[in-house]
């Protein structure tokens, strides 16, 4: 499949950002978390124009590259000629999300098997692993209405997830936001593992749950653990793992 190059028709910037992104898609690949073509991840272009980029409806997500990414409005109306279809209503959840969140340079939503699972359950994500304790320092719920079509829904989701980096799609998956794409991917990451590790546990004997006095200043404990540098402490590691294994995704 030919895909004619963009990286001399769009901005360097906008370049960057579509390496990145396309990054992204390929890592989720990598580590099981797609669901076919379904689900997306989505990147703010900076600038006042509010313009995104998303994947091209119908690839796999181990197929797309830079170039393939579709740029549309908030609308998800495409602004360059793309030989490839975009999902409007998949872009509903993402949108949203990107309007009430100015922080938000990117939205990753997976349907994994386990975030499925644990979204499904009462109780949602248990204090039981060191990895839940940073789901929880930053985690909301929205309650399933049906697949997101609907117009009508998007103020109870902007409301639902707030200022918090974590959603819970609750029977449906889970979304993270991030200033940039690093962070995003690196809080799925982190959410997914939540999920496997708890439904790994439930399988056993009786739970032990965390303090609830480690949850407080989670945050400076983050800092310290990722020195400071945020997910570009294990980012560009993740990047030399493509390009070792498929350096495509640049193209």
């Amino acid at each position: 499949m030919h895909i004619p190059s963009l990286k001399e028709v769009v901005s360097a910037e906008e370049w960057a950002l579509r390496v990145d992104l396309a990054a992204a898609y390929r890592l989720v690949a990598l580590y099981g978390w797609s669901d076919l073509v379904f689900t997306h991840i989505s990147a703010r272009i900076p600038g006042p124009e509010h313009h995104f980029l998303i994947n091209p409806y119908g690839l796999m997500f181990d197929e797309i590259t830079a170039s393939s990414l579709v740029k549309v409005d908030q609308a998800c109306n495409k602004l360059i000629d793309s030989p490839f279809p975009v999902n409007p209503a998949g872009f509903t959840i993402h949108s949203c999300i990107h309007q009430v969140r100015e922080d938000a340079g990117c939205v990753l939503h997976t349907h994994s098997r386990a975030g499925v699972a644990v979204s499904a359950q009462k109780g949602g994500v248990l204090p039981i692993s060191q990895q839940s304790t940073f789901v929880l320092a930053s985690l909301a719920y929205h309650d399933y209405e049906g697949v997101a079509l609907r117009d009508d829904e998007r103020p109870r989701l902007q409301a639902d997830i707030g200022d918090k980096n974590f959603l819970m799609l609750r029977n449906h998956g889970l979304l993270t936001v991030g200033k940039t794409i690093a962070d995003a991917w690196l809080s799925m990451y982190t959410f997914e593992n939540t999920c496997r590790i708890q439904i790994d546990a439930q399988a056993g004997g009786e739970l032990i749950h965390v303090n609830p006095k480690i949850l407080d200043g989670l945050a400076q404990v983050m800092k310290t653990v990722t020195a400071g540098q945020g997910a570009n402490i294990a980012w560009p590691a993740l990047i030399r793992k493509l390009d070792r294994t498929d350096p495509s995704y640049k193209t």
